[in-house]
């Protein structure tokens, strides 16, 4: 059996996505031991983890000697590293103390790595752009053949969404499950100014600001909160449109072919959010009231909302072959 460790953190400033699609592509390994390496910060989900069966070692710091000795205590064969704060000179060392490791590397942001492979499943992947970034022999997997999707979406993609707007709408709201730049409030008192909308938001308990979000949704009959949901693809495929970032989130709302309008809330979304736009999807780079507003009254136009689905759909298209 082949003992793999995977190195990614989650918090309220971090968010919950570098987690959440490892534990996707763990599954991937099932005859192999499953090893997660994380810190324990403010606001993680390492109880998702924990739901999976997976061992957890809890690092003190992002040092590189305290994960080396995890990897050569545990003989791991392989690592996975989902993580911003290490680089192509951490992962260098790591092979010049561990000689025999293979070292996997998740990268959206297309930095240089020093890694046998490297996958980026986001819509916008380039294989062209990870030339000169990593080692000659190194495997890129890119683009949405490679997409980390759980179950649930493979699943409820068999069902047959009606896309014509109704007297009801539903709109879908992810804002990340830490929600860190604070903008789910924001949002729904725009969607307010509309009164035919009803709202499915999802969150997590890593947001900080989720006291606020719960008193707010208190007083509004149209909004309902899901909190560390399993069942993300069902409310997406009942929604007639969402909000979103620019984020993972992304490439599961395309794959629903749901129409969507996405919101850049960091810096680390800026590739996704310059592709949406070159291909006339709606993006925002920050958050606007009146922007938003008038992206919203543009989805509620039928013909406008139909000619986005076909725009989606064909893109998703595009990108799988």
């Amino acid at each position: 059996m082949k003992n793999i460790l995977f190195r990614a953190d989650s918090s309220s400033i971090i968010g919950t996505g570098h987690i959440m699609r490892d534990l996707v592509l763990a599954e991937q390994y099932k005859d192999a031991n499953i090893i997660f390496a994380t810190q324990n910060l403010a606001g993680n989900i390492n109880h998702k983890i924990k739901e999976k069966n997976y061992t957890i070692k809890i690092l003190k710091t992002n040092d590189i000697n305290e994960l080396i000795d995890i990897i050569k205590k545990n003989s791991i064969g392989m690592i996975i590293i989902d993580h911003y704060n290490i680089n192509y000179e951490f992962e260098r060392t790591l092979k010049k103390f561990v000689t025999k490791l293979k070292i996997f590397v998740i990268d959206d942001t297309y930095e240089k790595h020093y890694c046998d492979t490297l996958l980026n499943h986001n819509i916008n992947a380039n294989f062209k752009q990870y030339r000169g970034l990593v080692p000659e022999n190194c495997e890129i997997k890119c683009g949405v053949k490679y997409i980390l999707l759980r179950d649930e979406f493979k699943k409820i993609k068999k069902a047959k969404r009606d896309i014509s707007l109704k007297d009801k709408i539903t709109v879908f709201i992810a804002m990340g499950g830490s929600d860190h730049s604070n903008k789910n409030i924001s949002i729904l008192e725009v969607i307010n100014k509309f009164n035919n909308i009803e709202v499915n938001i999802v969150t997590t308990k890593s947001n900080k600001y989720l006291q606020e979000l719960e008193n707010y949704i208190e007083k509004q009959k149209n909004i309902t909160i899901y909190l560390d949901t399993d069942k993300i693809a069902l409310l997406m495929n009942k929604s007639d449109f969402a909000i979103v970032t620019p984020s993972v989130v992304v490439n599961e709302v395309l794959f629903m072919k749901l129409p969507f309008i996405a919101i850049q809330t960091a810096e680390n979304q800026h590739e996704i959010a310059q592709y949406l736009k070159q291909h006339n999807l709606p993006i925002l780079y920050s958050y606007e009231e009146n922007t938003l507003f008038c992206e919203i009254k543009k989805l509620i136009n039928i013909e406008q909302y139909n000619n986005l689905v076909i725009n989606i759909d064909s893109l998703f298209k595009e990108n799988k072959d």
